[in-house]
C-alpha cells in the first residue's frame, strides 16, 4: 500500500497538490508529507508550485506557494522553518525561538544543514527536493520528530543514521521507538550513476551485508562497466535499519519523481531547469 497518498484537491489551480503520510497523519498530533508541483502561482519553467527559493524563480511567487502550503495543512506560516541545503550530514535542533528560519529568505535560514529535529509543537520543518530522497522520523514516545534530505552525498554520508543518533543525544529517543519513512524521489528506474558515484556506494553496500541487512530489491540494478541505476530509497531504509529503526516501522513511497513529471518535478528529467517540491513534518499544538 502506498504510504504517501494524494489529498483530493477540490481546487487544483488554486490549493496546493498534497501527498500526505497518511499513517502518521491520521492520528491528528502531527502533520507530514510532500507537495506536488501543482496548485501555485510560479511560472514556467518553475510552473507551478514552486518551494525552492535558490532556483531563479520570482521570491514573491515562492512565498506565495509556502503560504499555500501553510494554509492547506492548517498551519501558521510563521511555523514554516527551513535549513540551507548542502548534500552534506549537518543534523540541527530547532526550538520555538528558531520557528520561520528560511521562511521568506536563503538569508535567515538555519546555515550547511540537510537535517532539522524539534520536539516543539508548533514547529514546521520543511525541507525542499526535486529527485533527492525526503527522510521522516518521528518518535511518539519522546515527542520528536525529524526530517532530512538525502541526495547520493547525503545518503552515503549516512544522514540517516546521523539523524537517529542526533535524536538519541538531543532527545533521548531509542532506534526501535522512532518511525522512520522515505518519500517520493527519484527512483532506479530513472536514475543511472557513473563509477564515482558507484565506487561511494558499493563499500556502504559492504558495511551494510556484514550487518546483516539485505533484501530483496537491489539497490544497484542493470549494472555495466561504469554504469548503474541507483535506488536510493532501498538504500536509505537499509540505513535506518542499521541505526536500529525496526523495519516495521519503516514506510517506503513507490512514487518515482522522473516517471510522474506530471506530478513532481525532477531535476535529471527536465534538464536542471525546474522547481522543487517541499517535504514537512511537524506536531501539532494542542
Amino acid at each position: 500500500m502506498e504510504a504517501f497518498v494524494p489529498r483530493d484537491n477540490g481546487n487544483p489551480a488554486k490549493e496546493a497538490s498534497l501527498f500526505l503520510l497518511e499513517s502518521w497523519t491520521g492520528g491528528g498530533s502531527v502533520t507530514a508529507g510532500f507537495t506536488g508541483r501543482q496548485g501555485g502561482v510560479s511560472r514556467e519553467p518553475w510552473a507551478s508550485l514552486n518551494m525552492g527559493l535558490h532556483v531563479g524563480d520570482d521570491d514573491a511567487s515562492v512565498r506565495t506557494n509556502r503560504m499555500r502550503l501553510a494554509d492547506a495543512l492548517g498551519w501558521s506560516y510563521e511555523s514554516f522553518t527551513c535549513g540551507e541545503q548542502v548534500h552534506g550530514c549537518a543534523v540541527q535542533a530547532i526550538s520555538r525561538g528558531d520557528a520561520g528560519r528560511g521562511r521568506d529568505s536563503r538569508a535567515t535560514a538555519v546555515p550547511d544543514t540537510d537535517a532539522l529535529m524539534t520536539d516543539e509543537p508548533g514547529v514546521l520543518l520543511v525541507s525542499f527536493y526535486a529527485d533527492c530522497v525526503p527522510l521522516y522520523f518521528w518518535d511518539p514516545s519522546r515527542g520528536a520528530v525529524a526530517l532530512a534530505h538525502a541526495g547520493w552525498k547525503g545518503t552515503v554520508g549516512g544522514i540517516a543514521r546521523a539523524t537517529v543518533e542526533a535524536m538519541g543525544s538531543r532527545y533521548g529517543s531509542k532506534p526501535a521507538d522512532i518511525r522512520g519513512a522515505v518519500g517520493p524521489s527519484i527512483g532506479a528506474c530513472c536514475y543511472e550513476v557513473d563509477e564515482a558515484v558507484l565506487g561511494r556506494v558499493r563499500p556502504l553496500l559492504g558495511e551494510l551485508a556484514e550487518a546483516g541487512i539485505a533484501s530483496a530489491d537491489p539497490v544497484i540494478h542493470g549494472e555495466t562497466p561504469g554504469h548503474g541505476r541507483l535506488n536510493l530509497k532501498e538504500l536509505n531504509r537499509q540505513i535506518m535499519i542499521k541505526a536500529g529503526i525496526m523495519p516495521s516501522n519503516i514506510e517506503v513511497t513507490q512514487w518515482c519523481t522522473g516517471c510522474r513529471m506530471d506530478l513532481f518535478f525532477s531535476h535529471r528529467m527536465e534538464g536542471g531547469g525546474t522547481g522543487r517540491m517541499a517535504s514537512w513534518i511537524g506536531m501539532e499544538s494542542r
